[in-house]
């Protein structure tokens, strides 16, 4: 996924917010589970979700207004309740800016921790793979 840097994402500095990030994130994974025909409004439908339960982010260099970002985004661990993915946050010249983990867990309507339903598990159990 590629994110052009506008003024917004900075601050006074001119350079990425670091919550920025979080979005950026979020954006990539949700992208993810699309290419991948797992989509959030049908899940929500079925009464189940994710919730992000554990969020990690190393900040490596920084990007700045005008940049463009391209995310790799990989789901890294499948549990019985839950998703981790990977991700790597790039400038287009190949420098690192952010790596990233965050853990999912399937929740129930009552946000309950759940199993992953087996046809969710049937989309994703074959992309998983460690970080690069």
């Amino acid at each position: 996924m590629k994110i052009r840097i506008h003024y917004h994402h900075t601050d006074c500095g001119g350079v990425v917010y670091y919550a920025n990030y979080l979005k950026f994130l979020e954006e990539a994974r949700w992208e993810f589970l699309e290419a991948r025909k797992v989509y959030i409004k049908e899940l929500r439908e079925r009464g189940v979700g994710f919730v992000v339960a554990r969020q990690e982010i190393d900040y490596k260099s920084p990007a700045i207004y005008g940049d463009v970002l391209v995310t790799d985004t990989w789901l890294s661990k499948i549990s019985r309740a839950s998703l981790e993915f990977g991700y790597d946050i790039k400038k287009e010249d190949g420098t690192l800016v952010v790596s990233a983990k965050t853990v999912l867990v399937f929740v129930d309507g009552k946000f309950k921790p759940t199993a992953i339903p087996d046809d969710v598990r049937e989309k994703l159990v074959s992309f998983v793979r460690q970080q690069k």
